[in-house]
Parts: structure tokens; sequence; C-alpha cells
């Protein structure tokens, strides 16, 4: 993927997010259930970095959970991080912070320099292009303490044939098939107006060549989420 084609798709999801941000957070109300499976593994005093932690649904209830630690959200989106400051309690230990993960200096600034655990539920799919990803992953790292674990979940909406009806052409957007990458499409969305989002669709072996790639390894992979509890293919990583 060239840096043109990268840049739009880059600028196609910021818009879409600038655009729909508060319909955005009012479908994402509720923890999904593999969200959940992985906060009873988080103990109430391990530090947590939340990329593309929105409106902050996952960090209220980690301290409804009675969460002591510091917790860090990080989001690319005003509206949404005024949300999340609503949904948070007012502590020292939480932090929110604007950044965006495709910029060069998203992970300057933080609070704190290394963290028992990074979560990305959801958010990986957003960054285009393999080569961009494998930056990311590197610099989430360096971020992670020598036994933090790095835990993310992938959209799997290939195994919905209702989401399925939701990918369209790139043309849409101006853009040709042959300039994006396997596994990439764009998909609608119908609730507030019409808008479109740029979303990647990772396999298992995709995910074990990133892992080996960017010095990961695999500690566990799982499927959930969804009527068939298979729409969320969650993975818990470990820094080699």
């Amino acid at each position: 993927m060239n840096e043109k084609t990268r840049d739009q798709l880059i600028d196609l999801n910021r818009t879409f997010y600038q655009t729909f941000a508060h319909e955005f957070s009012a479908t994402r109300q509720r923890l999904q259930p593999g969200v959940q499976r992985i906060l009873n593994q988080i103990t109430s005093h391990e530090s947590v970095l939340d990329l593309g932690c929105g409106n902050g649904a996952l960090g209220k209830e980690l301290f409804i959970r009675g969460h002591k630690g510091p917790y860090v959200g990080l989001d690319s989106n005003a509206d949404l991080l005024k949300i999340a400051r609503g949904n948070l309690p007012d502590l020292s230990s939480v932090s929110l912070i604007q950044k965006d993960l495709t910029s060069p200096s998203w992970d300057t600034d933080l609070p704190i320099q290394q963290y028992d655990i990074i979560l990305a539920f959801a958010v990986l799919h957003h960054i285009p292009g393999t080569v961009l990803r494998q930056q990311v992953l590197e610099r989430i790292g360096s971020l992670s303490v020598p036994d933090g674990r790095f835990i993310h979940s992938e959209w799997q909406f290939l195994n919905s044939p209702r989401l399925r009806k939701r990918i369209q052409p790139w043309d849409k957007v101006g853009l040709n098939l042959d300039r994006v990458e396997a596994g990439d499409f764009l998909i609608d969305w119908r609730q507030g107006g019409q808008g479109f989002r740029y979303v990647h669709h990772f396999d298992i072996r995709e995910l074990e060549s990133l892992a080996a790639d960017t010095g990961f390894k695999i500690l566990e992979t799982f499927s959930s989420d969804g009527e068939g509890g298979n729409l969320g293919l969650y993975q818990i990583w470990k820094r080699v």
C-alpha cells in the first residue's frame, strides 16, 4: 500500500468518527462478552493502557470492579473522549489523551512509560497497511513491561451474513481494489446518516505473522461475541 492510499484511508476513518461519534458511542454501551472475559484477568493494581478507549465504557467497568491501578485511555476523537470523561471517575490515577495511533508521535507524552496491560479492542483493524501496523505494534511492545500483556480483538465481520451485506465497492470513496491490500474492506454505516469505514479483516495466520515479526509471542486465542459467538477474534500476546 502506498502512502497516498494509506493516508486516504486514515482520513476516511477520521472523518467517520468525527461525523458519527455520538451515534457510534450509543451502540457501544455494553461491553462484549469477550471483553468481559479479559477484564476478569486484570488485577486491581495493574497499570492499564487502553488504546482506542472510545467512550470509556471499558475503563468505567474496570473501576466498578474496584480497579486501583493507573488507567490511561487513548483515542483520536475529541467527542468520544469527552463522553469518556463523563463515564470515568475523577481520580489522579485516570488519564485521557487524544492521540491517533497512525501518527508517528502517538506514544509521546504518556504519563507512564511502560504498562502491565495494553488493550486494543477493535482497533488494529482500522490501521491501514501491513507496514504501519508493524510500526504500531513495535511501539506497543516498547510500552509493555517485560512480563506485560498486549490484549486485542479483531472484528470478524465476514462471519456474519448480515454484515457481509454492508461491504461496499471501493469506488464509493474514490479508490480501486488494486490500491488496497488483501483483507481490506469498505463497510457502510447507517445510523444517523450514511458513512463509510475502512476495516481490515484479520485471520489467525496473519496475526501469527504480525506477532512474530514485531517481537511478540501469542499466549491465548479465543473467539467470542455476536449470536454465533464468533464476531470477535481475541488474542493475548507477550513481548518476547
